[in-house]
């Protein structure tokens, strides 16, 4: 008689570990309800410019007002989830750009004789100076990753899992002030005040250490993918089609030129419209901001609030240009065939876009993460620290606070009117406190499944793994622990540095007073 296979256990699903999560959630805020889990911190009250006592306590949900709340609202919170609109927008752009045959006739062009270490380079380069254009490059440069590397016959798991990495440890980078540094910039400014009316920040007082960091980390996070991620997944295996020889046609080579020259023509036209102070330019931008990367990416600004939809006109001037010339697209059904081509079997990415937005809503409604903020918050500015020691304490606790509240903001809000006194008062300047605060969240964010955007990695990380029974939500964490555990060290490294040595982080921009 034949033996029977027994089957190897199966990984708990990603969807039901986030399903787990959120009954964790529920029940854990019942406990901490319970006990009246709460920490009470200083507010700067703008009109009277004057501290008030704020206390951040735990909602319940683990009664009939939190199970009321999560039965009215989750449907409400997945139709509002601006990642699911973004996503699907960005698609119908990847689409064409995917189906008409641009995208694996510009990869295969400019990848043919490149090393791969000097893609995954520049894939990461990329990754950390788009930085400066928000949460928009986790939308388009993880799916567009998994293509790259999949075009240039590698794991395209490798793509996804390095851009995701890359984008979560440079949030933080940025060789300008982006629209989340100069909120936070806000917030800075008006604590400092407190203590110096006169105090105000440059927006290229860290472009020093910056410049520093970001080519550091583009060297060693290419090495830990090339030499860690690479070896740790599983072979990748190609049908025929995805492995036959490079070898383009004129009329591909024609298609391309002319699909890249319009593409410049366009972007010419929406680079002009961002530049105030020339005739008719600058009807991009919000009128009503005062610095320009406000007026860039405020939340009244044109240009930011449609991004997305720029970015995936760009994407569809280059497919249907590239696809008429090459004779992909010959008619206006293939045209809108080929948008809705990357939307085939999205179903699975729905799934996980409603458990990931269930889970961040209801853990935000439950103001757990505000209390454990409040509570680091508390600790830092009550522990005595000076010196060296202040500045590791509250790096390594905004590592803590951001698994819980990845908004930067928000923790910001939080933090900024006890902690900027504190560092001002050991002798710090405001802009090296944010600095911290800043370097800080890029360590962990990678590895918080509260992250917005983790359940895009994730999804994407799932649809292109073969062996769906051997792929978890501890698969996924896991693969981003080398890059956290490296941004930890290299970092708290360059901020030690710089302590040390006292030199300008930026134009003025420095670490004492």
């Amino acid at each position: 008689m034949k033996k029977k296979k027994i089957n190897k256990r199966t990984k708990l699903h990603p969807v039901m570990s986030i399903l787990f999560l959120i009954l964790g959630v529920i029940l854990l805020s019942g406990i901490l309800s319970f006990f009246n889990f709460s920490f009470t911190y200083n507010k700067i009250n703008t009109t009277r410019f004057e501290y008030v006592s704020t206390t951040e306590s735990i909602i319940n949900l683990f009664s009939l007002h939190g199970l009321k709340y999560i039965f009215a609202n989750t449907v409400a919170n997945f139709a509002n989830f601006k990642v699911l609109s973004n996503l699907i927008i960005m698609l119908i752009g990847i689409g064409i750009i995917d189906s008409s045959g641009f995208l694996e006739m510009a990869i295969g062009l400019f990848t043919r004789k490149a090393k791969k270490k000097t893609v995954t380079f520049i894939l990461i380069l990329i990754c950390l100076l788009s930085s400066i254009s928000g949460d928009i490059p986790f939308l388009a440069i993880i799916p567009l990753s998994a293509l790259i590397f999949k075009y240039g016959k590698r794991n395209p798991n490798i793509g996804i899992i390095a851009s995701y990495a890359a984008l979560t440890s440079g949030y933080g980078l940025s060789l300008f002030f982006t629209s989340i540094d100069s909120s936070l910039s806000s917030l800075t400014t008006l604590s400092a005040k407190m203590l110096d009316s006169t105090f105000s920040i440059n927006s290229f007082c860290l472009i020093l250490f910056m410049v520093v960091a970001i080519l550091l980390f583009s060297i060693i996070l290419t090495q830990i993918t090339e030499t860690i991620i690479v070896r740790k997944l599983p072979k990748y295996e190609f049908n025929e089609d995805d492995v036959k020889e490079f070898n383009p046609s004129k009329q591909e080579l024609k298609g391309l030129i002319l699909a890249l020259f319009a593409s410049i023509i366009y972007l010419i036209i929406i680079i002009y419209n961002i530049i105030p102070g020339l005739p008719l330019s600058g009807n991009l931008l919000s009128r009503s901001e005062t610095l320009y990367i406000d007026k860039l990416f405020g939340l009244n600004s044109f240009f930011s609030n449609g991004f997305v939809f720029i970015i995936t006109i760009l994407f569809v001037i280059l497919g249907l240009v590239y696809g008429i010339v090459t004779k992909k697209i010959k008619n206006n059904l293939d045209f809108i065939d080929s948008l809705g081509y990357s939307l085939n079997g999205i179903g699975k990415t729905l799934v996980y876009i409603f458990a990931g937005s269930a889970l961040i809503s209801i853990f935000k409604y439950s103001n757990i993460g505000n209390v454990i903020v409040a509570g680091f918050t508390n600790l830092i500015s009550n522990s005595n620290f000076s010196g060296l020691a202040l500045v590791i304490l509250l790096f390594v606790s905004t590592i803590i606070c951001t698994l819980f509240v990845p908004s930067s903001v928000t923790k910001w809000s939080i933090m900024s009117t006890s902690i900027v006194p504190t560092f001002l008062n050991a002798g710090m300047t405001a802009e090296f406190t944010q600095l911290v605060f800043r370097m800080g969240e890029c360590v962990s964010l990678a590895i918080t499944p509260l992250f917005a955007y983790f359940i895009i990695y994730l999804a994407y990380l799932e649809r292109e793994t073969q062996n769906k029974n051997k792929f978890g939500i501890g698969d996924a964490i896991s693969y981003m622990i080398p890059y956290s555990v490296v941004t930890l060290f290299a970092l708290l490294g360059l901020i030690i540095l710089w302590y040390l040595i006292g030199i300008p982080l930026g134009i003025n921009g420095y670490v004492f007073l």
